[in-house]
């Protein structure tokens, strides 16, 4: 836990799911930085008024949205982690879950927003995504803030707000910090998303040869077969009759509609904590499917799977959070497969050989084996003992 000082009060912070053995902070200096000047606090400009309707986007783990609670900000994040977070950190501040309405990704944006701050995400797709889904709710007199890292804020960056938003300027940098300041174009017409984009799996990713893939902005890969997922489709492990299948970490969801694809019977459950890859699973199901049955949830791993109710867990696991490398989330995963698998259900994974997943497979299953490898991945198997 971590306490974030503003001008409308001190927070205690976590990340979620919270763990006290995490060193990460659940807010960045972007985020302390942004509060500053809306509070009037960095000597640039007088306060901002906050009585109209604000909208945070892209809040990483509700901070500004914690922050801003009294003046009752729309949400709108892409994380349910960070969803989850904030409620999390809201009800810790004492204050009532909905003091902040939360919008994820996928639904609609508000009608009308006065006040649009930014947290700038790690995609630039996700970014463009965002500013013109909420682009028609914007006004003359909209104030339009984004923040992040100065590691965060490339040209292109400015280049979107400037051309979806309009005339945009940078602040000087604070703690490795920037601010984003945009003036809304009435005269603009950025037009619709061009999202999401589609391709074809190629004849040699294995199980996967000829299906469409479907993905929403700000997904892992979405332009192409990411190599690791390739790797696995070329030895996808088989199954049969009603076997309950699960895409841990689904992404655009060609590990799970290639096993649905190989057996209609199976009833495939994708799994991700973002709800643009929820979507893109989804919609890449429906595209290459017709008889097979699936099921779509964005939640914290397999936390809310019932446990021994899975026969296969079919996982290609992140190794970042947002710009830390960790390979916590993988063994949150792991963990929850271990905990939902029947026994005799098994646990496939892919990665990077140097990640060592092996060790930790071997210590939470007391089994592993090599399923396959080459020179840049492994293909790990676990098996639940009874």
């Amino acid at each position: 836990m971590n306490r974030l000082s503003t001008s409308w009060g001190e927070y205690d912070l976590t990340r979620f799911p919270e763990d006290p053995r995490d060193t990460l902070r659940a807010w960045s200096a972007a985020d302390a930085y942004l509060l500053r000047h809306l509070a009037g606090d960095e000597g640039d400009g007088e306060p901002i008024a906050l009585d109209g309707a604000v909208a945070v986007v892209g809040d990483r783990w509700g901070a500004l949205t914690t922050a801003l609670a009294a003046h009752r900000p729309v949400q709108i994040t892409d994380s349910h982690l960070a969803r989850q977070a904030t409620l999390a950190n809201l009800a810790r501040a004492g204050l009532p879950a909905d003091e902040a309405r939360l919008l994820t990704t996928r639904d609609t944006p508000p009608e009308r927003v006065d006040v649009l701050l930014v947290r700038v995400p790690k995609s630039l797709a996700l970014l463009e995504d965002q500013l013109r889904r909420i682009a028609p709710a914007l006004h003359a007199g909209t104030v339009v803030v984004g923040t992040g890292m100065v590691t965060e804020i490339h040209t292109s960056t400015l280049e979107l707000f400037e051309r979806i938003v309009g005339p945009t300027r940078t602040s000087l940098a604070r703690q490795k910090a920037r601010l984003i300041f945009s003036t809304p174009d009435p005269e603009l017409r950025p037009g619709p998303s061009p999202w999401p984009h589609s391709y074809v799996l190629p004849d040699d990713s294995g199980a996967g040869a000829g299906l469409t893939a479907v993905n929403h902005a700000g997904i892992f890969c979405a332009e192409r077969l990411d190599i690791g997922t390739r790797f696995l489709l070329e030895h996808l492990p088989s199954t049969s009759g009603d076997a309950h299948v699960v895409d841990l970490g689904c992404g655009n969801g060609v590990l799970g509609t290639a096993a649905a694809v190989a057996n209609p019977e199976a009833r495939v459950t994708f799994v991700d904590e973002s709800y643009q890859a929820v979507a893109s699973a989804e919609a890449t199901f429906r595209a290459n499917t017709a008889a097979a049955k699936g099921e779509f949830v964005a939640a914290d791993a397999l936390t809310a799977m019932p446990p021994d109710s899975v026969d296969l867990v079919l996982n290609n696991p992140p190794f970042h959070s947002h710009q830390a490398t960790t390979d916590a989330t993988a063994q949150r995963m792991f963990r929850g497969a271990r905990d939902a698998l029947r026994p005799g259900g098994e646990l496939w994974v892919v990665g990077n050989r140097h990640l060592g997943y092996h060790v930790r497979l071997k210590r939470l299953f007391g089994n592993v084996e090599v399923a396959a490898s080459n020179r840049k991945f492994v293909i790990l198997r676990a098996v639940r003992r009874a």
